[in-house]
């Protein structure tokens, strides 16, 4: 297989579809702006050293065989990977990334991303997206050692610049049978401190706890807000979860807000930063541009008269 010979021709395969896409030769011909005799002569090379007839004519139109139908069907993943490959050459010569990383604070609700995703696919050259989960200082890891082509962050490390996407807030929770839920509001510190906390690991290599409240005698760490639902709608706790997580389930009751002296709620704001700054890539530029297009600022006021 290393050293076969092919026996036809891309420009031979694509001639085929053009005769077929345009219903016979005549119309090919004056598609592709060649003469209908070097049409003629493509397809009947190629069907003579494939040893198969591929077209047939009926009347004056040039119909597919059923061998055809397959060896169509097959040649037209051929050209498109040919040209999925020149235009990654293409890309890569205007020093368009063929891989670009987008890293997400878990706050930030990821249906409000999905316009933007969607003409990122449209436009996006066929580049490959990796979203990354980050929560706290992994988040800020990412944007210190330019990790990420693209974060969307809580916080902005010294010497970087953000542009404000989004503000966030987060609510104190637990299940309505959890004895907080039984305590007079609004609940002390020392009160909650006595309860199990359920927290969101960071994702840091080296985790520093410069945020949050973390005060609780126990602790149960989880890797996403997704496992700290199910664990604080069981009764096993408390948590500060985002509305998008914990919105559907407080309607319903199976979750409590709970009121804390001197904090009613937790509130920021979430930033898109370019940690690469003037060497980010066109890519990364297109998806940052589209998700400022896409995600107008979104005032805390008004993400708690929805939640309500």
């Amino acid at each position: 297989m290393p050293h076969y010979r092919a026996k036809s021709t891309l420009e031979q395969w694509r001639i085929l579809q053009a005769v077929v896409d345009c219903g016979g030769y005549a119309h090919a011909a004056e598609k592709l702006n060649k003469s209908q005799s070097s049409l003629n002569h493509a397809v009947s090379k190629l069907q003579q050293v494939l040893g198969v007839q591929l077209l047939e004519i009926k009347g004056r139109k040039a119909e597919l065989t059923h061998v055809g139908e397959v060896m169509l069907r097959r040649s037209r993943q051929l050209t498109q990977t040919v040209y999925e490959l020149e235009q990654l050459a293409c890309n890569m010569e205007q020093g368009w990334e063929p891989e670009i990383k987008l890293a997400l604070e878990m706050v930030f609700d990821r249906d409000d991303l999905i316009p933007a995703l969607k003409d990122f696919q449209e436009h996006g050259r066929g580049s490959r997206l990796t979203i990354e989960d980050t929560v706290l200082t992994g988040t800020l890891e990412h944007i210190r050692n330019e990790s990420a082509d693209l974060v969307v962050t809580h916080q902005l490390p010294k010497g970087f610049l953000g542009e404000p996407i989004h503000d966030y807030y987060m609510d104190l929770v637990c299940h309505p049978s959890h004895p907080l839920a039984q305590q007079d509001s609004p609940i002390s510190q020392d009160e909650l401190a006595q309860h199990l906390q359920i927290v969101i690991r960071d994702t840091a290599t080296q985790p520093a706890e410069e945020g949050g409240w973390l005060k609780a005698e126990q602790r149960w760490t989880v890797s996403h807000f997704d496992e700290a639902l199910r664990l604080v709608r069981s009764g096993l706790g408390f948590c500060w979860l985002p509305p998008y997580i914990a919105q559907r389930a407080m309607q319903k009751g199976s979750l409590r807000k709970l009121e804390l002296k001197g904090s009613t709620c937790r509130k920021g704001s979430l930033y898109l930063v370019l940690p690469k700054g003037e060497k980010t890539g066109p890519c990364s530029r297109l998806l940052a541009d589209l998700i400022l297009r896409h995600t107008p600022k979104r005032q805390t006021d008004d993400m708690e008269a929805s939640a309500g």
